[in-house]
């Protein structure tokens, strides 16, 4: 039978490694870096802080050791994208040779600005490297409520074969070769997330929010146009689905930090760190400015956060730009 791993304990990990469990068509190991949490999870079959309530399946194996991954034809790494570079590190010199990495996580490396498949061939060469992305939030993914995303891989094939052995009753992977537009949907959704909170923290309504999620589509094409991938990616559960999603959804962390940012609140300086769309928006718009493109919500998200533009002035320049045809 088929051994997959799932690197990374946290919600969306655990939340994989369940719903892939719950097939049957695969051993399921979960390795995490607490020990106390790893065997708290192997003892209780619950991960109250991060899924409470939920009971994992009986057939999911723990473990903490970084040697645990040896014998897995496919790994997941579901850490967040600041981590993935580390983890490869870590967990690399133990994967068993060509096995297909999956990268769980929606974001471009920070310093960098590179995106995590990049990251990952740059320390992992000799393995397919395949990016999962879509509408899931780990909750909904735990408990088995019907969830779609997208799974992207330079070969085709390799995407199909990685949807196949992932999808389950509730769970349904979409098979894509376009790596850029499956990754960039997801890194610059969470932006635009930030964006509807601002809106909401602010009460200006839904028409402003449905504004910000059909220009903030068009702002994700440009990008992802530019960068080599294809526009109808956009369009698909990684772009517009995942959008939607983390746009409205109070689930949402990105979507929470922007509230809060609309309403002053000094939560969006002491969590901004832990947001993905925080370190995204700089990233999406040098990445504009270098491609010479037009972001202009992206770039005054960046400028909000980075404390150079204040939310009404924002605002008031994206509504005073140039009348132009959709």
């Amino acid at each position: 039978m088929l051994r997959i791993a799932v690197i990374g304990s946290g919600a969306f990990g655990t939340a994989l490694s369940a719903v892939i469990a719950q097939t049957g068509k695969a051993h399921v190991l979960l390795v995490g870096r607490d020990q106390a949490l790893i065997e708290d999870l192997a003892r209780q079959r619950v991960h109250e802080a991060a899924l409470p309530g939920i009971t994992l399946p009986e057939s999911l194996a723990f473990s903490a050791r970084p040697d645990a991954v040896a014998d897995a034809d496919i790994v997941l790494f579901a850490m967040p994208s600041q981590a993935q570079l580390s983890a490869a590190e870590v967990y690399g010199p133990h994967l068993k040779p060509a096995a297909p990495i999956v990268i769980c996580a929606k974001g471009i490396e920070k310093q960098t600005s590179r995106l995590l498949t990049d990251v990952l061939e740059s320390v992992l060469p000799n393995h397919p490297i395949a990016m999962l992305s879509g509408p899931g939030f780990a909750a909904d993914i735990a408990k088995g409520l019907p969830t779609a995303m997208a799974i992207a891989a330079a070969d085709l094939a390799i995407a199909d074969y990685l949807a196949r052995s992932i999808s389950g009753q509730t769970f349904r992977l979409y098979a894509s070769d376009d790596r850029v537009g499956v990754q960039l949907g997801g890194a610059l959704k969470n932006v635009l997330a930030i964006a509807c909170g601002i809106v909401e923290g602010m009460g200006l309504g839904d028409s402003a929010r449905a504004a910000l999620i059909a220009r903030g589509l068009a702002e994700m094409s440009r990008l992802v146009e530019a960068t080599g991938g294809r526009a109808d990616t956009v369009r698909g559960l990684s772009g517009l689905g995942d959008l939607v999603l983390t746009a409205t959804s109070h689930q949402s962390r990105n979507l929470r930090f922007g509230i809060a940012l609309g309403r002053g609140s000094a939560l969006s300086t002491q969590h901004g760190g832990l947001v993905e769309g925080a370190f995204a928006a700089a990233v999406a718009a040098r990445l504009a400015e270098g491609y010479k493109i037009e972001m202009p919500i992206t770039q005054a998200v960046a400028a909000i956060i980075d404390g150079r533009l204040d939310i009404p002035t924002a605002i008031a320049q994206l509504m005073s730009r140039p009348i132009t045809t959709e």
